[in-house]
């Protein structure tokens, strides 16, 4: 594919705080879905999450620490070649980054933001604008909700509004890119009280959107207006079998959907179990038809291959990537192999 030949390439982050080793590379066999690492990049600090730029050939990475940067990538060979300084996002604990009309935008937990950081022709990365776009509020829950938590920033398939997810404020916030780069509110859109939502997923129809819950292991079905940039919840539909809040240690971490879109998939920290939603054909009632393991302990990210073939889950705490081969009639996951990943946590494609 592309620059690789025939072979795609997957990229796993991973926290170096943990032991892990940076931005790990791997070659993907096309028909078994197995992973083979070639290399290891150790040059920033707990790269958490990952995004590739839509010509493949530029790696960003958020560096999840105190003082939170992003920093850019070249992919041409089999190692990823840093392009330049780390930039700072004024922000502290950025776990998520998009790429939105030739800008990076990073979600900082730990701030409660969103930061622009502008992208040159060249892929290399501007200083981050210094308008950055803050979160306010906070909900009941104690110890996770004092203040917003930022934890994911997306587009909306329509191209037109960038999407913030916020654990700390039950609510998703939807913006407008300026002309110069910078997000205004359209509108805040509330969710249950409690429920902290952390990522998000679209239907591949466009007018349906998955917001899963991490303070409840929940997913939060809703109509998505692409003309009014409208969020309007649904319904709620559990992710894991018994009590939506039963006791036991159960935090959802990632939402899939099928490309197209008869399954939505969720992984769930400390149940460390994959689970598996049937949608009807109007993508408004997910039914849980299974849960499946996830290979590992602690999975803090779920990604689809591009043919819709494969799952891998980034098992932080058991530190491997295991893949799935999904059946196709069923939905259900079927492990097919793992690598060593320590401290894992996310897998993107390219």
């Amino acid at each position: 594919m592309g620059r690789h030949g025939d072979s795609q390439r997957a990229y796993i982050g991973s926290f170096t705080a943990a032991g892990g080793p940076g931005i790990l590379t791997a070659a993907v066999d096309a028909d078994s879905g197995a992973l083979t690492v070639l290399s290891a990049t150790d040059t920033l600090p707990d790269p958490s999450y990952l995004a590739l730029s839509p010509a493949g050939d530029t790696l960003y990475a958020v560096s999840e620490t105190s003082d939170g940067a992003v920093a850019a990538f070249r992919v041409d060979g089999d190692k990823p070649e840093r392009t330049g300084p780390q930039v700072l996002v004024d922000a502290a604990a950025p776990t998520h980054l998009t790429l939105v009309k030739d800008h990076v935008l990073t979600a900082n937990y730990g701030s409660g933001s969103v930061t622009v950081v502008p992208v040159r022709p060249d892929g290399t990365l501007a200083p981050a604008l210094s308008d950055v776009f803050r979160h306010a509020g906070s909900g009941p829950h104690p110890q996770r909700q004092q203040g917003p938590h930022a934890h994911e920033v997306l587009p909306d398939p329509s191209g037109r509004w960038v999407v913030s997810v916020d654990l700390g404020t039950d609510s998703v916030r939807v913006c407008a890119l300026t002309e110069r780069g910078g997000l205004t509110l359209h509108r805040e859109f509330a969710l249950r009280p409690g429920s902290g939502p952390r990522h998000l997923a679209f239907h591949p129809r466009g007018d349906r959107a998955y917001v899963l819950n991490e303070l409840a292991p929940t997913v939060t079905i809703c109509a998505w207006d692409a003309a009014d940039g409208a969020l309007k919840p649904l319904g709620e539909a559990a992710v894991l079998p018994g009590p939506a809040d039963g006791d036991g240690e159960a935090y959802p971490s990632e939402v899939v959907v099928a490309p197209d879109g008869r399954f939505l998939w969720t992984a769930t920290r400390g149940q460390d179990v994959i689970s598996v939603l049937a949608l009807d054909e109007a993508g408004e009632r997910p039914r849980l038809t299974a849960t499946v393991p996830c290979g590992g302990h602690w999975p803090r990210d779920l990604a689809i291959d591009p043919s819709g073939r494969f799952l891998y889950a980034a098992n932080e705490r058991s530190g491997d990537v295991t893949w799935f081969a999904i059946d196709p009639e069923t939905g259900i996951p079927r492990r097919a192999g793992s690598i060593e990943a320590p401290a894992a946590s996310c897998v993107i494609f390219g």
